[in-house]
């Protein structure tokens, strides 16, 4: 009787259940990561030894908890783990690590003053060669522009390194591993010579306001491989020709644009042929400028049926989720947190879920706006689009591009609506069915994660309900969906097939990790930010292998 009274009291205390499903972000979005604190003690600095004779307390699962919160929530304050480090020091390793720090610092300055100073010997040199050569006065120009520079460099450098603008740049930027760290406290400890260099680049970022900001790796939506690849080989001008001749005919073959879409689309075809695929043009080409004008009309004559009506009792809880939803969007692309864009999406998803009372907006929905965004303001810019300002768009364009956007969205979640609908029966079905054709592709994989007792539901919930796009950077999201939108019922069924060979895709990962919380912080947050269309590509290959073996034999993957 004692065992379980303790029991009960146990789990009285910790009410949260392990496993239970919490609001994570994607991949783009990582984690807090505590393991980067391991070098605020050093090896030498030991935590004083533990009462000899004395046993280790057994963990509970309240400080298991603790330990692996950031797992699911991304919201702690640093300073809390840091507080909970310092209650372990001793006053001698505090006192020695922050007379380190203090010294540190100093040379650190020190050496910015040499290297300024070198620097500003440098410019002031080649400024009288230039002179001498009979330069004009551009020359006069740059040394003042530099001039200047440098004397905001002593400025900022004579303050405190952790002044609120300083601490805020440095929370924005990227390191070179491509991930993003919330505070200096964050950042990857290196030699003094690293940090020095690290500190003048952001006072040099600082000091020059007019630079575009910085994009992340995982933000980039460039249609390329993320190493880098020519402006157009051969290959890729044979395949935009055929895609033109295609669609300069007066009826568009739609079954051999599919089969041409299936290996990738060029970006200077994408709009149009998105459109065709998924049925909001028709194939004549007669027709399409009739359509085109009709379904923007009849966009805006609902948007001024309903819109207003969004500050109604019956409607206000709706548009409230979406105004809260809107700026989590993509929130490392600049593109997205422009007001007037925002705007767009708030219209476009409150009419959706105005017009379809059976599902309503659900959380999610708000990702499947974008890929159709970007590709059709493609259709109207050159430059790349992260930092575009679409205020310079004419209000025609931008009004089409929203109109466009609703009705192919519309066209996909018709597809896959019961994935929304009331306790969303539609993933259920899809996650169940993944759990089944993985147990049969890879029995290792299936079994690991049935040791560890990590189910399905907990990571692939999110898969099946934003179709990937928490776990692949953007630019993939939109190369697979060229392939989605050529193969019948991509979306609602393909779609399986690629989750299925995603996560086989991770076997060796998945294999070595040796606890619940390590396949849940993986599965959740895997390593895409350096993915291209090679390994989408390749993932779309396997897929295809698959849905070969299973689709037509699905008794194939049951027990």
């Amino acid at each position: 009787m004692s065992n379980e009274g303790n029991k009960k009291q146990f789990w009285k205390r910790n009410a949260k259940v392990p496993g239970s499903i919490q609001h994570v972000y994607g991949a783009q979005h990582p984690p807090f990561d505590p393991l980067l604190h391991a070098n605020l003690i050093k090896a030498g600095n030991r935590l004083p030894p533990a009462t000899p004779g004395k046993p280790k307390k057994a963990t509970t699962f309240q400080e298991f908890e603790s330990i692996t919160s950031d797992a699911w929530d991304v919201g702690d304050d640093d300073d809390e783990l840091l507080a909970m480090a310092a209650k372990n020091l001793n006053i001698e390793v505090v006192m020695e690590t922050a007379n380190k720090v203090i010294e540190n610092h100093s040379k650190q300055q020190e050496r910015q003053r040499q290297d300024e100073a070198t620097e500003l010997e440098q410019t002031e040199e080649d400024t009288q060669e230039e002179v001498a050569e009979g330069e004009d006065g551009d020359g006069d120009e740059k040394e003042d522009e530099e001039e200047e520079e440098e004397e905001e460099l002593g400025r900022l450098g004579e303050g405190d390194v952790t002044s609120p603008e300083v601490s805020f740049a440095s929370q924005s930027s990227p390191y070179a591993d491509g991930r993003l760290v919330k505070s200096k406290s964050e950042a990857p400890i290196g030699s003094p010579k690293d940090a020095a260099g690290e500190h003048a680049g952001l006072h040099r970022q600082r000091s020059l306001p007019h630079r575009p900001p910085v994009i992340p790796l995982v933000a980039r939506m460039a249609d390329q491989n993320t190493s880098g690849t020519p402006a157009m080989t051969e290959r890729e001008a044979s395949r935009l020709d055929k895609f033109k001749q295609l669609l300069a005919g007066p009826n568009t073959e739609l079954d051999e644009l599919r089969k041409l879409s299936w290996s990738g689309i060029p970006r200077q075809v994408r709009p149009i042929t998105w459109k065709l695929l998924s049925g909001y043009l028709p194939a004549n080409a007669e027709r399409r400028e009739s359509v085109l004008q009709r379904k923007r009309q009849e966009y805006f004559g609902f948007i001024q049926q309903y819109y207003d009506s969004r500050n109604d009792e019956n409607h206000q809880d709706t548009y409230r989720q979406i105004h809260i939803d809107i700026p989590r969007t993509n929130p490392l692309i600049p593109l997205f947190q422009q007001a007037s864009v925002q705007e767009i999406f708030e219209r476009i998803l409150f009419i959706w879920a105005i017009r379809h009372p059976a599902s309503g907006y659900v959380q999610g929905i708000n990702d499947l706006v974008t890929p159709f965004f970007v590709v059709y303001v493609f259709e109207y810019i050159e430059e790349e689009v992260e930092n575009f300002d679409v205020s310079s768009l004419q209000e025609e364009a931008l009004r089409n591009i929203e109109a466009d956007s609703f009705w192919c969205m519309s066209k996909l979640l018709d597809g896959i609506q019961d994935n929304y609908t009331f306790a969303q029966p539609g993933i259920q079905k899809k996650v169940k069915a993944l759990e089944e054709l993985v147990s049969r592709i890879d029995e290792s994989v299936h079994r690991h994660m049935q040791q560890y007792e990590v189910e399905y539901l907990q990571f692939a919930f999110r898969w099946m309900n934003n179709l990937l796009m928490r776990e692949l950077p953007l630019r993939c999201t939109i190369r697979l969906w060229d392939t989605y939108q050529a193969e019948p019922e991509g979306f609602s069924h393909f779609h399986l097939y690629v989750c299925a060979a995603f996560l086989v895709r991770w076997r060796k990962e998945i294999l070595e990790e040796g606890d619940f919380q390590g396949l849940m912080i993986l599965l959740q947050n895997l390593p895409t930010m350096h993915w291209g269309n090679e390994e989408v590509s390749v993932l779309l290959a396997e897929a295809y292998r698959l849905k070969f073996a299973f689709a037509d034999a699905p008794n194939h993957y049951k027990r």
